[in-house]
């Protein structure tokens, strides 16, 4: 039985459709609800499409506490067992880690702990790194700081501008997540202080390598 996950995002949802393509391709996870704080998140509708539950939970004059116990019980109504962030805009704190402790995942545009935070592609453009990339973690209370479990990375080309570099590493992210959410809700991953180890299926990795 496919493990079921929920995921958060708050704009277009690209890496979303990256795990619903994988799972309709037949994998170990199903994407159980998509949530949003917004309500023009195009996500929603790439989830409509998919014929999975949309549903917008908006922050705004909330408490942040409160606000993440209307996302858990969002999330346990329709029974994720996972969590996966794909662009929510938000920091999470006690109330949803909590509820679901070391099963939240994040994807963030930049090789961490380099650049964390918003607009990690044109960070490190602007800082003129040679590499740049993408990392899957764990997340924790800090912003972008919870244990890595796989990165992917790309050269920084001398005719590159922020847009062409950040599609190159969107490509990253899609091909990474569902690896490493398949993982997850495979009993894959084991943290161990600030390490993630991780039993990888014959022929993967937790690193990509993108020319």
């Amino acid at each position: 039985m496919n493990t079921p996950v929920g995921v958060l995002l708050s704009g277009s949802g690209t890496n979303l459709q990256a795990l619903l393509d994988a799972a309709a391709e037949g994998t170990s996870f199903r994407i159980a609800v998509v949530i949003s704080n917004r309500r023009d998140a195009h996500g929603l509708e790439r989830a409509r499409q998919a014929g999975v539950p949309a549903v917008w939970i908006p922050h705004r004059g909330k408490e942040r506490e409160a606000h993440e116990a209307e996302l858990v019980a969002a999330l346990r109504e329709h029974g994720a067992e996972w969590v996966a962030l794909a662009g929510y805009m938000r920091l999470l704190k006690t109330t949803l880690l909590a509820a679901f402790p070391q099963r939240v995942l994040n994807i963030h545009p930049a090789l961490l702990p380099s650049f964390p935070g918003t607009h990690g592609q044109r960070q490190a453009f602007e800082y003129g790194v040679r590499i740049a990339g993408c990392t899957l973690h764990f997340v924790d209370h800090g912003t972008d700081t919870g244990p890595i479990i796989a990165q992917g990375a790309v050269p920084v080309l001398p005719d590159d501008d922020e847009d062409a570099l950040k599609a190159r590493i969107l490509g990253l992210e899609h091909e990474l997540y569902p690896r490493v959410l398949r993982w997850a809700v495979e009993g894959r991953l084991r943290i161990d202080g600030r390490r993630v180890h991780v039993d990888l299926p014959e022929g993967e990795e937790a690193f990509v390598w993108a020319r």
